[in-house]
């Protein structure tokens, strides 16, 4: 497998653990449509990942923000919920950054 493959490998399985992360939060007492609901955007990018556009992963790098600003805020605020925060905080940011490289390694391909 190339570096590429590896990287859009990764970046899809995180972006399921990711999903995981949030319905986690169901178990810190957090009600369970909410958590739901709070996947849904997710499911915007995931059609473009699976085929590795590279447009796709470049906007949906933004997707991520809100969930790392929800996930540090919940890690700093809310004692209950620090496990999980942290879990989602860190998914979330390996879920970042594996786009972001498969956007350098995918880059030599496009030019």
């Amino acid at each position: 497998m190339s570096v590429t493959s590896n990287a859009r490998a990764l970046t899809v399985w995180l972006w399921v653990a990711v999903v995981l992360s949030l319905l986690a939060w169901i178990r810190v007492g957090y009600p369970w449509p909410v958590c739901v609901l709070a996947t849904l955007p997710l499911l915007a990018p995931l059609n473009g990942l699976l085929r590795a556009r590279r447009h796709t992963y470049a906007w949906a790098t933004l997707f991520a923000i809100p969930y790392l600003a929800f996930a540090l805020t919940e890690l700093l605020a809310n004692p209950a919920a620090r496990w999980v925060a942290a879990l989602s905080l860190l998914l979330v940011f390996a879920w970042f950054c594996t786009m972001i490289l498969f956007l350098r390694v995918s880059r030599a391909r496009h030019e």
